[in-house]
């Protein structure tokens, strides 16, 4: 029998000792009476008890809430009286400062069957764990850098709101903000100080809300705004003046004042949606709109701009898919001598006609959607392909001495092979730099980086024809021209038309081909649609002309007769 008790009291101090070599289990040991007589470091540190101020305490009164403590005593009771082991469990227990403490709670009884039960607690701390999940649960729904919430729950509290709308038949606005060219901001500040202002207009939009209100960044520069309660047009307008007013203030950065304008788009509940998604979307649509019309610009939701943003995405599609379907063509207008009538030069000019269509689809529309989309880089390259081809064609049928004009985008050129990819192109067709010529606008020109500059050098010297399109357009400074490895000069279309009627017209008309043929360039006058233009501009003595006057622009086919009918140079 003594033999058994010194097994007993080792195998004690064995536990004891384990129990002590676990610095990160909080144990406790309780009598009968639910009395502390074992606390271990860990303990103390878990929930701020030193041993000597828990040892004799009961754990009622410790560390169990008070809503757990009558089932907890009772469960204690239940394992002593009646064998019935408590289970395991995630529990929060009280620390000694009151803040709850979430623990798994594991509990061991030695001596059950004995008079002096000890029941051990082993609790592991989840606060790591726990804060994890709430930091998990935090980046799924909130925004890290604004704290608004993001996407998907802002959604939610929309949808939410929306139900409280129908059940009271009550208005909501939804409006759509964009700070205007972000990325300018980001790259001339850095992005630490975009992420500064971010978050400044973050707090600013929220000081504009009601507590009823919603707010939500969306994206990396986008904010989606939600005013509760409102149905009329007036009341929006008010609201949407006030967060007008509070966007052109100042933003304090790094102690210097920047300012800033954003678009805004706004849609209207029921008008225009019963959804949130929906409204969202149609307040973006608005949003996207009012970009359009310069900064700072306001737009309210319109159907008709939904299904014109249907329209043109179901154009792209089909976009996409025009080369394939070979739905494209070059048509090709001349360009005379003012002097001689003769043809000198012809422009390609890129048609699309759908298979599925009757008309052609108008290159005023299905050109900027390609600018936007990137399909500007495929069309681009069939049109190169295209015109170096025919031409080639027409030189081997004995049509020489006309050059065919490209125009190159500014999409285009921002490709950094486009105009190496313009010269192998010249070489796969066997033809001369003189036989294939470049259009750009001045504002691509002003915009070129450094190395394309070097490009269009090259080309300049090689006789590659370089003429600068839509000339009086774009930025017009003319300190720029003589840095630019240009031949001529294509002046456009909108001082043509009145210049016959008008005396400040023809004056700026004058100028520009005085401009020109000062600084050695060829000069083109777009435009040319009736006789008195035509003399107008030989009066001038501008170089060339280029209008329905003479020639619109021409299938394949039509120019050939043209050319073989016409004297050529």
């Amino acid at each position: 029998m003594e033999r058994v008790r010194q097994q007993y009291l080792e195998s004690e101090q064995r536990f004891r000792v384990l129990l002590e070599s676990l610095p990160k289990v909080a144990v406790q040991g309780y009598d009968r009476e639910r009395r502390v007589i074992y606390w271990n470091e860990a303990s103390t540190r878990l929930y701020g008890y030193t041993a000597a101020e828990a040892r004799g305490r009961a754990l009622e009164d410790l560390i169990i809430p008070g809503e757990m403590r009558e089932s907890m005593i009772e469960a204690h009771r239940a394992w002593v009286d009646e064998g019935k082991e408590i289970a395991a469990e995630e529990v929060e227990l009280v620390h000694h400062s009151g803040e709850r403490v979430p623990v798994f709670s594991h509990h061991v009884m030695l001596g059950e069957h004995t008079d002096s039960p000890t029941m051990f607690c082993v609790d592991v701390d989840l606060s790591d764990q726990k804060q994890a999940h709430r930091d998990l649960d935090f980046a799924k729904r909130f925004d890290a850098l604004t704290h608004l919430p993001n996407r998907t729950a802002f959604e939610a509290e929309l949808e939410e709101a929306l139900e409280t709308c129908l059940v009271r038949h009550a208005g909501l606005a939804v409006m759509y903000l964009d700070v205007d060219r972000f990325s300018e901001i980001n790259d001339a500040l850095g992005y630490d100080q975009g992420d500064r202002l971010l978050a400044q207009m973050a707090g600013r939009l929220s000081e504009e809300q009601r507590l009823t209100d919603l707010i939500s960044r969306v994206s990396s520069d986008e904010f989606v705004l939600v005013f509760l309660g409102v149905g009329q047009r007036d009341d929006v307008s008010r609201l949407v003046s006030k967060v007008q007013h509070a966007m052109r203030r100042p933003f304090l950065i790094n102690g210097v004042e920047r300012r800033v304008t954003a678009a805004l788009g706004v849609s209207l509940y029921p008008e225009h949606g019963t959804s949130a998604r929906e409204l969202i979307r149609n307040a973006d649509v608005a949003k996207n709109r009012a970009k359009m019309d310069g900064l700072g610009g306001l737009r309210f939701f319109q159907q008709h701009h939904y299904d014109e943003l249907v329209r043109q995405q179901h154009l792209v599609e089909k976009l996409e898919q025009a080369i394939e379907r070979e739905e494209l063509s070059l048509h090709y207008q001349p360009q005379l001598s003012v002097a001689s009538g003769r043809i000198e030069n012809l422009e390609a000019l890129l048609r699309w006609k759908p298979s599925d269509a009757e008309a052609f689809v108008s290159p005023a529309e299905f050109i900027p959607l390609a600018e936007r989309t990137g399909l500007i880089h495929r069309l681009g390259d069939w049109v190169m392909e295209e015109a170096c081809r025919q031409q080639a064609a027409w030189k081997q049928a004995g049509l020489t001495g006309i050059r065919v004009d490209i125009n190159l985008s500014g999409r285009q050129m921002l490709r950094a092979n486009c105009l190496a990819r313009f010269e192998a192109c010249l070489e796969r067709h066997d033809l001369a730099p003189q036989d294939v010529g470049i259009e750009l606008t001045e504002n691509v020109l002003i915009e070129a980086a450094s190395m394309v500059l070097e490009d269009l050098r090259r080309l300049y010297h090689r006789g590659v024809r370089i003429a600068i399109d839509d000339f009086g357009t774009g930025y017009s400074s003319l300190s720029y021209l003589k840095h630019f490895p240009v031949t001529s000069l294509k002046v456009d279309r909108t001082f043509m038309q009145d210049a016959h009627l008008r005396p400040e017209d023809r004056s700026i008309l004058e100028a520009a081909i005085f401009i020109g043929h000062r600084l050695g360039l060829e000069v083109v006058a777009e435009g040319v649609e009736c006789a008195e233009q035509l003399t107008l501009i030989r009066q001038m003595h501008c170089d060339l002309a280029q209008g329905y006057y003479f020639h619109r622009p021409m299938a394949v086919a039509d120019v050939q007769r043209l050319l073989e009918t016409s004297e050529l140079p």
